[in-house]
């Protein structure tokens, strides 16, 4: 049965990275948000890029649902950052009788902030189109950020500061 795959992680968790690597293991749909506005508006929403990202997530949740129907497998990513954008995402598939499977990547603090240099750094290169992050925004986006309780996620993605990855499941 075909199945929506949900990955929660805060901004350069290594969510992309991830959502790869299930996409290698077994056939699924991706959608993205951030896909999505960079190849549509090309980083020129400024202020409007909540509105126009939230407009964006329920369209691909649509589309997931309607894929599911199809018989194939979908992978979202785009983080879920808060209980409630999670409870909502649950209850719109349940609403539809589609199955669920939550997977959220566990960064360790002092990690999550390398990447966020890595990520900014590749960006003034030109070598990422995603957007820079300032240290402005990195505090804003921490202070948003809510990690889930345990029994929330199927799938828990432990990131070691190493680099490697665990999985471990709930």
């Amino acid at each position: 049965m075909a199945k929506v795959m949900l990955v929660c992680g805060k901004i350069a968790s290594g969510k992309s990275w991830y959502c790869r690597s299930l996409m290698e293991k077994s056939p699924a749909l991706l959608l993205s948000v951030d896909e999505v506005t960079d190849r549509i508006f090309d980083k020129a929403l400024g202020g409007d890029h909540d509105a126009a990202a939230a407009r964006i997530q329920a369209y691909l949740l649509d589309k997931a649902a309607e894929a599911v129907r199809a018989g194939a497998d979908v992978i979202l990513d785009w983080g879920f950052w808060t209980r409630a954008s999670r409870r909502e995402a649950e209850a719109f598939f349940r609403d539809r009788s589609v199955e669920t499977q939550w997977h959220y990547i566990d960064v360790p603090e002092e990690r999550w902030r390398e990447n966020i240099a890595r990520r900014n750094a590749a960006v003034l290169a030109g070598e990422d189109p995603s957007y820079y992050v300032d240290q402005g925004l990195l505090e804003k986006l921490a202070g948003l950020f809510e990690e889930p309780e345990r029994d929330e996620i199927a799938v828990w993605v432990r990131v070691r500061d190493s680099g490697t990855k665990q999985n471990a499941q709930a």
